[in-house]
């Protein structure tokens, strides 16, 4: 597959073209995505302090960064002409997001095998800010990011992350699995959009921080195909990579949440009604566990945006029973919008999850108590 917007990866070109079309981008605005020849520069670790992160990541022993969940965010501040990352990814078909200065985000899709990337390139040293996001899910690859190496300056402190912190708890639409859909098209991992979905859109308005811990297809209890044996909410909750073969378990200590938001269900139900006993009394014994890690946090239960009738009723359900069992004024219950998605697919469109950004919002700042700061 190649690169999904902006520019993929520039691959099979000779040194000598390579090097006139990177000294014709530098005359340009900022750039991200092709192969980047390593070139002489300050250069950092992905670990060093001078990398703000958000979300969860495996730290590793060559000072790298590894992520699988949608939505791992890396945030610099530079001074210089030229930006590069060296990253990879286990599938080869790994995504991540460039983000310099506000802009338009361009997508780079990572190789197998260890290269470097231009994320800008300039005429002339200057601030700026980068963010590179990780657009993936676990199951289709785990991205790592070994180093940064600017050229023509240095590394700024790392931007200051909002102090407010999101947990949300969910699968594929948590995930914005499908937001950028092409009518017609084979699905596609580039059509994920983390920075699209309902979540980070929502914790953009509320001036938080958040981590999407989410996985397609998988539930409270089952997965869309009806397995107990995958690994379910109550697994991954506890992963940094929810890597069934080398599964990385995750430090809580890394992260305290204000607010913690569990938005699964919707493939419990795809095969059927699960029994309302053993549902409830695993989403019980879960809620007791947030709590217990999370003393402080607020914890907000919803049915999600896709189940409808019979189904949505009986989430509804399950979730009032969970609330009433637990029995801790910090719980409460949150009202999702069905969206049907379109023809194409069930999974909420762009506009939708943008809806349901819009839905939460309100509903989020009465359980925290947040305000505009």
């Amino acid at each position: 597959m190649s690169g999904t917007s902006g520019h993929g990866r520039l691959a099979g070109t000779g040194a000598h073209l390579r090097g006139l079309l990177l000294a014709a981008l530098s005359m340009l605005a900022p750039v991200a995505g092709f192969a980047s020849t390593p070139a002489p520069g300050v250069t950092i670790a992905a670990r060093d302090s001078h990398v703000a992160v958000m979300g969860r990541t495996r730290a590793d022993a060559d000072g790298g960064r590894s992520a699988g969940y949608p939505g791992v965010s890396y945030f610099l501040h530079v001074k210089g002409r030229a930006l590069d990352m060296r990253a990879s990814s286990d599938s080869g078909q790994g995504l991540v997001d460039v983000i310099v200065d506000g802009g338009r985000a361009q997508t780079i899709r990572l190789a197998r095998q260890p290269e470097t990337y231009a994320l800008f390139r300039f005429a002339s040293p200057g601030d700026h800010k980068v963010r590179i996001v990780e657009r993936t899910e676990t199951w289709q690859a785990i991205s790592t990011i070994r180093s940064f190496t600017v050229q023509g300056g240095g590394f700024l402190p790392a931007p200051v992350l909002p102090a407010r912190k999101i947990l949300l708890l969910g699968d594929s639409v948590t995930c914005g699995e499908m937001i950028d859909r092409v009518p017609g098209e084979k699905k596609q991992p580039g059509w994920n959009d983390p920075l699209a979905s309902y979540g980070m859109l929502a914790a953009a308005v509320l001036h938080a921080q958040v981590q999407l811990v989410c996985y397609g297809g998988r539930g409270l209890i089952r997965s869309w195909t009806g397995k107990t044996s995958e690994q379910n909410l109550p697994d991954f909750y506890a992963l940094t990579l929810a890597d069934p073969d080398h599964p990385v378990p995750w430090d809580k200590r890394l992260y305290t949440p204000d607010l913690v938001v569990s938005a699964i269900g919707t493939n419990d139900f795809a095969v059927g009604i699960p029994d309302r006993k053993t549902y409830v009394a695993a989403y019980v014994a879960l809620v007791r566990r947030i709590l217990a890690d999370y003393p402080h946090a607020q914890v907000g239960l919803t049915e999600g945006a896709i189940l409808s009738g019979a189904n949505k009723r009986a989430m509804v359900g399950y979730i009032a029973d969970t609330i009433a069992a637990v029995h801790d004024p910090r719980v409460r219950q949150l009202s999702s919008t069905y969206y049907p998605g379109d023809a194409q697919d069930s999974h909420p469109t762009r506009e939708q999850q943008r809806e349901m950004a819009k839905d939460f919002v309100p509903q989020l700042r009465a359980l925290t108590g947040w305000r505009a700061p």
